[in-house]
């Protein structure tokens, strides 16, 4: 099974771009984020054409989730369980596919609003992790994918990306990957490439790109009985270089 992960930045913005990839890489399953639509406008009849079947999480102008798959799937939850019902966020799909879960991200930046911001963000990634575990208590296979927006450790972004004190990168966020680490989630990425600069996302400023000035912040945590599957886990980097193309490329990891 091929799961991909990518932050389009605007589906209206990329649909042509996503078009144009699913034809060439042919994955199972994708998981966007950052749709920035509601979810009855998301555009689901182009992607049926080709063979896929789409459910979307959105809101209006901001964040928003979707799912595209070739394999029937069921949706199991459309917001991070314990969140409150008045969150208002749209960042999380669940879905499952021959008694796999696969989970779709957007996890809060951490920059706005200050400390609140930032405790959200915390939150959050709480709730996420707790989730996991619990999956794991019931021993279910699962893979979490998409832009969880935390370089995991400082060979994640390129020497004077970020400050210390931007949320990506600070202690507390780091924090909560680890906490997924550490119950025995996989990496994908740095499992197949475990050292060296493995970027998924470039900033439209200061030339961030023709520099290779990046991040890794788009990721794919997958569950012990899965990870013994796991054949490669890579971003498509050729996508930054599109014309007009999203922030973040796709990363891709293939399961046997």
């Amino acid at each position: 099974m091929k799961i991909a992960t990518w932050n389009v930045n605007s589906i209206r913005q990329r649909e042509a771009h996503l078009q144009r990839w699913l034809g060439l890489s042919q994955p199972d399953v994708v998981f966007l984020q950052e749709i920035k639509c509601e979810t009855g406008a998301f555009p689901q009849l182009p992607f049926h054409a080709l063979g896929y079947t789409a459910e979307a999480v959105g809101q209006k102008s901001y964040n928003g989730v979707a799912v595209l798959a070739r394999r029937p799937f069921t949706v199991v939850n459309r917001a991070l369980p314990g969140l409150p019902e008045d969150d208002g966020q749209a960042r999380y799909i669940e879905i499952e596919i021959d008694d796999v879960t696969l989970i779709g991200v957007y996890a809060p930046n951490g920059n706005s609003r200050g400390d609140e911001g930032f405790a959200y963000k915390l939150a959050w990634m709480d709730l996420l992790a707790d989730h996991a575990q619990a999956l794991l208590e019931a021993d279910r296979p699962f893979v979490i994918t998409g832009d969880f927006n935390i370089c995991p450790t400082d060979e994640d972004f390129a020497p004077g990306a970020l400050p210390p004190s931007d949320a990506l990168v600070r202690p507390e966020s780091r924090q909560r990957h680890r906490r997924m680490i550490w119950m025995g989630l996989t990496d994908a990425v740095r499992a197949v490439h475990p050292h060296g600069a493995v970027y998924t996302f470039w900033d439209y400023q200061g030339g961030a790109w023709q520099r290779d000035r990046g991040l890794r912040i788009d990721h794919a945590l997958v569950s012990p009985s899965l990870a013994e599957r796991l054949v490669s886990a890579d971003p498509d980097k050729d996508e930054r270089g599109q014309p007009q193309p999203s922030d973040h490329v796709p990363v891709t990891i293939d399961l046997h």
